[in-house]
């Protein structure tokens, strides 16, 4: 796919705005900035979604007809370290979005060609027109060095999804939520406008620049994106709101939980466990170390962790046994887990997770972000920079052992959980010395045994509850001579 001729940079991001530099001239990301900054002074106006009917009617089958033709990847013929391909507009994702090259420090447009597509037959004729795109993907060669696998992908709203060497498609994240589970209603900001500096030879990162936009928030994010075995996302965003925005949600994803150990009642399933993640880890500005393993709630379900300087959180994939699965189309075991590794201090706030009840494994209902305690005020100019951190794991080492799996399971008139722990911290321990410590509200624990597991080489916890009507907050830890040997467990049991 070649560039157009060289016209403005923005002269199709958004045709009320006006832009700030037109291609052939320098670019940088304070062009995005700016162009974000000068749409935040304006009055919202819709993303452009007009499409002919031939496409705006398709259903899901016809859409995923479209394909793009990989021999005409951007910086395909120049055999460069990194290639993009681009998504046709159709079916949900009607909302145009631009995309530009900038090579040299110069933006150009990349141009919309029918020509780069193959159509299946169930997609009707319509007229030929500059449509735009709907998103793109990035390849890299990652998991062999002959062929590019895709990395990344940007499509619908500001969401986007990645995997490292050997996993495939899971969880999402976002640029940014607003209003997520507010009686109003959630508002969407999206991404209009990307920018692709082109790699040189060689290189092993890739660098995207994003322009957002939404009633109540403009914003610019520039992304340094570096595939391996972990994939990793450089993160540094601007956000520039219209209106105060008392319910943000930084650093957001979403992600799928059907059913677990955990929360398996009324399942009538083959496989022991459907989800993208098992559960959200947080290293607070405290030092602990936290684990709240997900469910699928009966109603809806709002937990919220205040925090003073995060040091990290994130939805993560810890069960990476097929045993555990028994899945060989969806292999959750290759799902990868997201880490949110916040650069600076970002003050005051809380890291909120949603579980909203679903019965069916194609919702998202697993949200989690940062809200920040104090409001993005309006008119001012908000700054962040964090890291994604795509992959098996956290980034760091385990000091502290881990726990690996939560097992319920009805005992009378209450419940009964196991949990089954493992880490270095856990080697050499004279049992002696071990004992687990569950603290509960509104409840009464009974029973609680730690032993070792010889069949893992771990350690298993376990221990009693007493029905009650009310939500139930647990706490679970290990202590060996009364020192900390393992995160804490925390949970939320709906009887």
């Amino acid at each position: 796919m070649q560039s157009a001729a060289a016209i403005p940079i923005a002269a199709s991001v958004a045709r009320s705005v006006a832009v700030a530099a037109p291609a052939g001239q320098p670019f940088n990301a304070a062009n995005v900035r700016d162009l974000a900054r000068n749409l935040a002074a304006k009055p919202y106006a819709a993303p452009d979604d007009k499409l002919p009917d031939a496409l705006a009617k398709l259903d899901y089958d016809a859409y995923r007809s479209i394909r793009f033709l990989p021999e005409h990847a951007l910086w395909r013929d120049e055999k460069l370290p990194f290639q993009a391909q681009f998504f046709h507009r159709g079916f949900i994702y009607k909302d145009r979005v631009d995309i530009y090259e900038v090579t040299d420090g110069q933006a150009r447009p990349v141009t919309y060609r029918p020509e780069d597509f193959a159509f299946g037959p169930q997609v009707p004729a319509f007229p030929a027109a500059d449509l735009g795109f709907a998103g793109f993907r990035l390849h890299t060669p990652m998991n062999r060095p002959d062929y590019y696998d895709e990395v990344c992908v940007f499509l619908g709203a500001s969401y986007f999804r990645a995997v490292a060497k050997g996993e495939i498609y899971g969880l999402s994240a976002r640029g940014l939520s607003i209003d997520t589970g507010e009686a109003k209603g959630e508002e969407f900001p999206v991404f209009k406008a990307f920018w692709l500096e082109k790699p040189t030879a060689g290189a092993t990162a890739m660098v995207v620049h994003a322009l957002l936009d939404s009633k109540s928030a403009t914003g610019s994010y520039r992304f340094t994106i570096r595939p391996g075995d972990t994939t990793v996302f450089d993160v540094e965003a601007s956000l520039y709101p219209r209106v105060e925005i008392g319910h943000a949600g930084l650093a957001p994803m979403t992600s799928m939980f059907l059913f677990g150990p955990n929360d398996r009642s009324d399942t009538d399933d083959f496989r022991p466990a459907v989800h993208d993640s098992d559960g959200l880890a947080m290293f607070n500005g405290k030092g602990e170390q936290l684990w709240r393993p997900l469910s699928n709630p009966r109603d809806l379900q709002v937990s919220v962790f205040n925090d003073l300087n995060p040091r990290g959180f994130g939805l993560m994939q810890r069960e990476r046994q097929f045993a555990a699965y028994q899945d060989l189309e969806s292999r959750f075991e290759r799902r990868p887990s997201l880490w949110i590794e916040p650069i600076g201090d970002w003050g005051e706030g809380a890291v909120v997770l949603f579980e909203i009840p679903t019965k069916q494994e194609i919702h998202d209902n697993i949200a989690a972000f940062w809200r920040p305690k104090t409001p993005l005020a309006a008119k001012g100019e908000h700054n962040m920079t964090y890291r994604l951190h795509w992959g098996p794991d956290v980034p760091k080492p385990h000091a502290l052992a881990r726990f690996t799996r939560t097992g319920v399971a009805a005992l009378g008139e209450g419940r009964l959980f196991v949990l089954e722990l493992a880490g270095d911290a856990l080697k050499g321990l004279d049992p002696g010395t071990v004992k687990g410590v569950v603290s509960a509200e509104k409840t009464e624990v009974t029973n609680v045994v730690a032993q070792p597991n010889p069949e893992t080489g771990g350690w298993r916890l376990s221990f009693q509850c007493a029905a009650k009507d009310a939500p139930v907050e647990l706490r679970a830890e290990l202590f060996a001579s009364d020192k900390l040997i393992s995160e804490s467990w925390i949970y939320r049991w709906t009887p």
